[in-house]
């Protein structure tokens, strides 16, 4: 069950972990895209924590929905826009559930709308996917979360600017399931899973 004081302590280890972490996303998008993955997170991140300072949101709706406009319009390049549509519509599922699996399903499809992807395109799609589904089945370890973005490795990238390698794609993690499988990691590590 997602409750607003659990979303923030995840969204607090969040920010932790994209801050402790922006070479390395920088670096795996070094490989197979501009380069700027961990940077433009970090830019959000430092803006979400003002965000939620300022503006103190007191709801789960308004708390999900403070942090997708917030990454909307602060983090570049396409993973602002599909994290924080993600986001978004978390938001507007917590209005009807506080259901875990319901809520990150909302998120996903708002990816997948903004996004166009679909599983096995070497997306973060490849993380949040065989996540939620663990979620729903009540079997989410922190091993599936890093094995889920172990088989981005050998995936050809079809969709984003990792497609324009092709075949030389193969071989590396995509950033935005590295920078997913986090987002993951620290929900269940702030409780929001298995409560």
């Amino acid at each position: 069950m997602l409750t607003t004081e659990t979303t923030k302590k995840w969204l607090e280890l969040f920010i932790a972990q994209i801050l402790e972490n922006k070479a390395y996303l920088s670096d795996l998008d070094t490989a197979i895209g501009d380069g700027d993955h961990g940077n433009n997170l970090a830019r959000g991140a430092n803006a979400l924590t003002e965000a939620l300072e300022t503006k103190n949101p007191e709801t789960l709706t308004d708390l999900l929905k403070t942090t997708g406009m917030t990454l909307v319009s602060k983090v570049g390049g396409a993973s602002g826009p599909l994290l924080g549509s993600a986001f978004i519509s978390m938001a507007k599922a917590s209005q009807d559930s506080d259901d875990l699996a319901t809520v990150l399903q909302a998120g996903l499809e708002g990816i997948q709308k903004r996004g166009k992807a679909v599983a096995g395109e070497k997306t973060m799609v490849d993380e949040w996917i065989p996540v939620i589904e663990a979620v729903k089945s009540t079997n989410l370890t922190v091993d599936l979360i890093e094995e889920a973005v172990e088989k981005t490795k050998d995936m050809k990238a079809t969709k984003g600017r990792a497609s324009y390698l092709g075949e030389r794609s193969i071989g590396h993690i995509d950033p935005g399931a590295m920078s997913s499988s986090y987002l993951f990691k620290t929900m269940v590590e702030a409780g929001v899973y298995g409560e």
